[in-house]
């Protein structure tokens, strides 16, 4: 494998278990004035001046910044709109990927894997020298609007309800607050995207759940049996299907084993951790990621608190490691977070191969935090009725890092294909099909096949944004592993 660099990659704090033998320390800060109605930019400050990572890099964060009620008053009420008091008094300036939701319903709905959506998921591209934009499909989620429509994998469209899409306009046109839209389809010709007469209709539906094990199969190819499993989020809710497919695979008798990975955002740090044991080995002293926090956290915690280890169980189930000493990963600029976390923290144990182009890089890691002062602002499922009923705002602050074994990081540019071949937007495929290009890359590799397969791209897509980075999950990981840990605040 090789590295170009890292941008963050998120990681959300899930339950926490508690033992009073491990209570972290929190400094007492001053309150704001009773008459103040700030509680959304007081839970924020507070909750930013404990976890956020580069709290000591901001000023206003530090622990002695106010003395007293009425310059803190002051401070909080300095900006009305909660999510700009957020952005501009509270953020390092490096850091493009902490985030705020005005409910906090809505982020946790999508960790589940449930969104409002039409089904459609699809990039998007600008145009070459131009500020025009168009998309194009990627794949349909079954049982939702899109999968009753005329549109598929491989289709492209320039428009929305006949206005053109543009830089511009694109977020406001496809990810605003109608839930129903027209599409202007498009056309290939000529080496160029042009507009077409047909439309189709889409609604957004309200709980779209989708479960991610999108495709597996496997491949009889020159005597070799090969496991194809196309995996779309790490959703933890989806762990025992996971578990399911995999068991499936290693029935079949594969030897080797291609995850694609190309649309998949992120999700759960145990349900990564739960991929990377069936694949590779379930001994649970192998570590596969160290966390760093900010100072304040990390001299409180012990190396224990901070190690996370492979795993031999899925719920009530025993896993039965496919024993593989290498993995093909077929990746795109898409594929983030959890995504590289399953390479990074593979990587010092098995060779894996990636296939496909540079993934988006993300391993600064986040978690959810809620205005529940009692639990640290941690969001815990069961303590829901703690909010504070006033507060439905929630923020998903950087919290600091992972390490794969070797202590590796570094990526912030993407991880870099070990065979770069970009997704060509005139010659897409059909997914899990054996012709589909980057899959048919990965079996060349696999069987040594010396065809004359030309894998030449055309049109090579340059991503501009997607369907899945405009909705509450964007591109995070979250980290539901559970710390014997008190965290109660003083």
């Amino acid at each position: 494998m090789k590295v170009k660099n890292l941008l963050p990659l998120f990681i959300f704090i899930g339950l926490l278990s508690c033992s009073k033998d491990d209570e972290l320390s929190v400094p007492k800060t001053v309150d704001p004035l009773p008459s103040a109605n700030v509680p959304v930019q007081n839970f924020m400050w507070k909750a930013m001046n404990f976890w956020y990572f580069w709290q000591a890099d901001v000023p206003d964060l530090g622990d002695n910044r106010f003395t007293d009620s009425e310059s803190y008053t002051e401070f909080l009420q300095s900006v009305e709109d909660p999510g700009a008091f957020f952005d501009n008094k509270l953020l390092y300036i490096e850091d493009r990927f902490s985030f705020y939701n005005s409910d906090y319903r809505e982020l946790t709905n999508s960790l589940a894997g449930i969104s409002r959506s039409n089904g459609l998921e699809f990039g998007l591209v600008r145009k070459a020298n131009s500020e025009e934009v168009f998309g194009y499909v990627r794949y349909i989620i079954p049982n939702s609007d899109a999968a009753t429509k005329d549109i598929e994998r491989g289709d492209l469209f320039t428009g929305v309800n006949g206005t053109t899409l543009t830089i511009n306009n694109f977020a406001d046109l496809l990810f605003g607050e109608n839930n129903t839209y027209v599409l202007n389809m498009a056309d290939f010709s000529n080496g160029d995207v042009v507009q077409s007469d047909r439309e189709v209709s889409l609604t957004k539906e309200a709980a779209l759940a989708e479960n991610p094990i999108f495709i597996s199969k496997s491949f009889e190819i020159n005597g070799i049996t090969i496991g194809y499993l196309m995996y779309n989020q790490f959703t933890n809710e989806y762990d025992d299907d996971l578990y399911n497919a995999i068991l499936g695979l290693k029935n079949l008798g594969i030897t080797e084993l291609i995850v694609d990975l190309r649309y998949n955002p992120g999700g759960s740090v145990n349900t990564t951790r739960i991929l990377a044991s069936m694949i590779y080995d379930t001994n649970t002293e192998n570590l596969f990621l160290r966390k760093r926090y900010n100072e304040k956290i990390q001299d409180q915690l012990s190396e224990s608190q901070l190690e996370v280890y492979f795993t031999d169980r899925v719920g009530s189930n025993t896993i039965e490691p496919l024993g593989l000493n290498k993995l093909y990963v077929l990746t795109s600029a898409s594929s983030a977070s959890a995504s590289e976390l399953l390479i990074n923290s593979l990587e010092p144990y098995i060779d894996v191969v990636i296939i496909g182009d540079v993934t988006r890089g993300k391993n600064e890691f986040s978690t959810t935090l809620v205005d529940d002062r009692e639990n640290s602002y941690l969001y815990t499922p069961s303590r829901v009725n703690k909010i504070n009923p006033d507060n439905q705002w929630a923020i998903q602050p950087l919290l600091g890092r992972n390490e794969n074994a070797d202590g590796f990081f570094d990526y912030t540019d993407g991880l870099m294909p070990d065979i770069p071949l970009k997704e060509d937007y005139s010659n897409l495929g059909i997914l899990g099909d054996i012709n589909e290009p980057l899959l048919a890359r990965a079996i060349q590799e696999i069987t040594g096949a010396t065809g004359k397969r030309d894998f030449t791209v055309e049109n090579p897509i340059e991503i501009l944004s997607s369907s899945k980075m405009y909705s509450p999950f964007k591109d995070k990981m979250i980290d539901d592993t559970v710390y014997e840990l008190d965290l109660s605040l003083n």
